[in-house]
């Protein structure tokens, strides 16, 4: 006999020597114990390590559903155009839904920079008289302001209506008087109320104000230009007012504050750690298209943007960006830079997300834009808890602007308010509802509405934003979270048509002396 055979046969004589032993072990265990248990034991012990494998996903394949606000793309809606960076964007933005190619910047979106300047910068003209026209064809823009009322330095404040009626509409209460669904219907929405897009929205971004690249050259684009005049704008440079030191008037002393002045203004008026936080506020980091690499819309290489170069002065310059809650960029929204003043009273920062406090915003608005792929590429701030919460606290500073006909619970003082805008405040709180959301003493109630527009004319539902505080609002035109209101009239128009107040146009006048006082 070989070898291999005798091995053979002493390892079956081994085998059936343990199968004799187990039935015998298993035979005399005591009762309610089993060879199934045992090998249950013995096989978590060799395979603790395994998971059980996911099953597959639910699926309801009944999911689509003629919801109020559902908007098939195809039926309803175009599909959005597939486009790179400086691609000529259609005006009508608020027609297109879908989604997008994919959420994700790069810088590499940018091949070859000379190439990305010279298209862009060669087009530009044509995009601008392009623009040009769309906005003429929703607003005209040769009224001028009122020398009897002046914002908080003295700049006369935009008059109103400038946005457009539609040829079959006679006057602003003719409009007032349709259904929503005639107006919808006929296509009869003002251009103006709609959605205003960003001029060149492939590329999207801040985008600041001539009276701005002026003296700051550094931020005019090469790509596209500011398309607000200067008159719908706010004051420049404005004033800027402290919670904690009323007594000092326009601590800016009429000057921008930056990094050069910074110091020399506030020692001696805020704490060492105020003083480092505004230090940060007016520090440029590099951003989303203003920066040293070639991912970028200034002919050369720059430090980047401020905080304080929209929200210059704790107040804003009316410079525009695009909100970065949503994607594709052709879907979001332009965003109007909302003023920093009375921050301390608001619980809601940012339109549509839920940003709860000021160095909360200051932490995720590093880059403007919700992209942290891209952050990564273009440098960043790496800003800690510590550095942001100095930023919080001063922007936590900035008072609202004096209101000397309010009292102490922000209401008209009746000995001296005119009777116009006693009968406007009546009107507020009462026949045109806006107190609803925009309650005294701080005129906003904290939290987001859906204003559902899109009933109005066919475009794609804008969904739920923030209240913002109507308290020192003349000083701050354009108006409405995309700046699609040019003057305080206009809003009166868009509000009385959305809700069918159907005031008159006494009560108009009234209603707008009363928000002129906040």
């Amino acid at each position: 006999m070989s070898l291999n055979c005798i091995n053979l046969s002493f390892i079956l004589s081994v085998i059936s020597a343990g199968l004799v032993a187990v039935h015998f072990r298993v035979e005399n265990k005591p009762i309610g114990h089993s060879l199934l248990q045992e090998t249950k034991k013995a096989d978590t012990a060799v395979h603790k390590d395994r998971m059980m494998p996911d099953a597959s996903a639910a699926y309801a394949p009944d999911w689509e559903r003629p919801y109020p606000q559902y908007q098939p793309v195809g039926s309803q809606l175009l599909p959005f155009p597939d486009l790179r960076p400086g691609d000529i964007t259609p005006t009508d933005l608020y027609r297109y839904g879908g989604s997008g190619r994919t959420s994700f910047s790069s810088v590499d979106d940018v091949g070859d920079f000379k190439e990305f300047y010279n298209r862009l910068s060669q087009q530009k003209p044509k995009v601008m008289e392009r623009w040009k026209d769309y906005m003429e064809l929703r607003y005209d823009f040769t009224r001028k302001g009122d020398p009897e009322v002046t914002m908080s330095r003295s700049k006369p404040v935009p008059v109103g209506p400038v946005t457009r009626l539609p040829n079959a509409i006679k006057s602003w209460e003719h409009l007032a008087d349709l259904s929503p669904q005639e107006i919808r219907e006929r296509d009869l929405f003002p251009e103006g109320f709609r959605p205003l897009a960003h001029p060149l929205q492939s590329t999207g971004h801040m985008l600041f104000p001539q009276m701005w690249t002026k003296q700051h050259p550094e931020h005019d684009r090469f790509d596209v230009s500011f398309d607000i005049p200067e008159e719908y704008l706010p004051e420049f440079p404005p004033p800027l007012f402290l919670t904690t030191r009323p007594d000092l008037g326009d601590v800016s002393r009429g000057r921008e504050i930056t990094q050069a002045n910074f110091r020399e203004l506030f020692d001696g008026i805020l704490s060492p750690e105020q003083i480092e936080g505004l230090r940060l506020l007016v520090t440029k980091f590099p951003t989303s298209w203003f920066n040293h690499s070639k991912h970028r819309l200034t002919p050369e290489p720059v430090h980047g943007v401020a905080c304080f170069d929209c929200h210059v002065n704790g107040h804003t310059n009316g410079a525009i960006e695009l909100d970065p809650s949503t994607r594709p960029t052709l879907a979001r929204v332009r965003l109007d830079t909302p003023s920093l003043r009375g921050n301390h009273n608001n619980l809601l920062f940012s339109l549509k997300r839920s940003i709860r406090s000021t160095d909360h915003f200051a932490e995720v608005e590093e880059y403007f834009e919700g992209d942290i792929s891209l952050q990564l590429q273009i440098g960043g701030r790496q800003l800690d808890k510590v550095s942001t919460n100095r930023m919080g606290d001063f922007n936590s500073l900035v008072g609202l602007a004096p209101a000397p006909k309010l009292n102490r619970l922000g209401r008209l003082d009746r000995a001296r308010a005119t009777q116009s805008e006693l009968r406007g405040e009546k009107l507020f709180f009462e026949k045109a509802g806006c107190g609803q959301c925009h309650p005294a003493p701080f005129y906003t109630d904290n939290s987001m509405h859906d204003l559902r527009v899109e009933e109005f004319h066919r475009g794609r539902a804008e969904g739920w934003v923030k209240t913002f505080s109507l308290r020192g609002i003349k000083d701050s035109p354009p108006y409405f979270h995309d700046g699609r209101l040019p003057t305080l009239e206009d809003t009166i128009e868009f509000f009385n048509v959305l809700f069918q107040i159907r005031l008159s146009s006494e009560e108009k006048r009234d209603l707008l002396s009363f928000l002129r006082c906040l």
